[in-house]
């Protein structure tokens, strides 16, 4: 654990206030949920807690599933990093957080199909090579809230993803956020 140095207090209601520059550099935004532990030491430990981090492993044999039916990359995204990815390229998302116009298309719901051309072509982590040439990304909502996204990535320029990836898309993230409902 690393020590930042800044002390809080507790207020009269039991809440203690997390400091800006802590919750930019963990991307923790407003709303967002936190798992709380403790240990023997009398540690409280305040955890950014993934709704979709819970259903990783069936999210990592969905996403293999549909990788070996699409030929396609799938990568299943949390609002932050890449919980599951399965495909050719695999190693290059795994774990890795998300870029910035990711978290954009998360936070408004889209759904999309994009070439490597079109504007709304988006890199989907921040250190995206830029390798591939079209994506049909589609947003996992559960409850009501926006948890993350669906990604299909083809590096095939030959071959464009169209409608029929998006529905692909849509029906994978509609799936995930029933499961994640159960």
């Amino acid at each position: 654990m690393k020590a930042t140095g800044i002390v809080r207090r507790i207020d009269d209601l039991g809440r203690v206030v997390v400091p800006k520059e802590i919750r930019r550099t963990l991307r923790i935004r407003e709303g967002d949920p936190l798992e709380i532990f403790t240990d023997r030491q009398g540690e409280i430990i305040l955890k950014k807690y993934s709704p979709i981090g819970e259903l990783s492993q069936f999210a990592g044999q969905y996403a293999e599933s549909l990788a070996q039916t699409t030929g396609n990359l799938v990568c299943i995204t949390d609002r932050d990093h890449v919980v599951a990815v399965a495909g050719n390229g695999k190693k290059e998302f795994d774990g890795k957080p998300i870029s910035k116009q990711m978290e954009n298309i998360i936070e408004n719901r889209e759904d999309r199909v994009a070439s490597k051309e079109d504007d709304a072509f988006v890199k989907v982590t921040l250190d995206d090579a830029g390798e591939f040439h079209s994506q049909a990304i589609a947003t996992i909502i559960c409850e009501g809230d926006a948890i993350g996204a669906v990604v299909l990535y083809n590096k095939d320029d030959k071959r464009s993803m169209g409608d029929t990836e998006r529905k692909l898309a849509v029906t994978a993230a509609g799936f995930l956020g029933k499961q994640m409902e159960q």
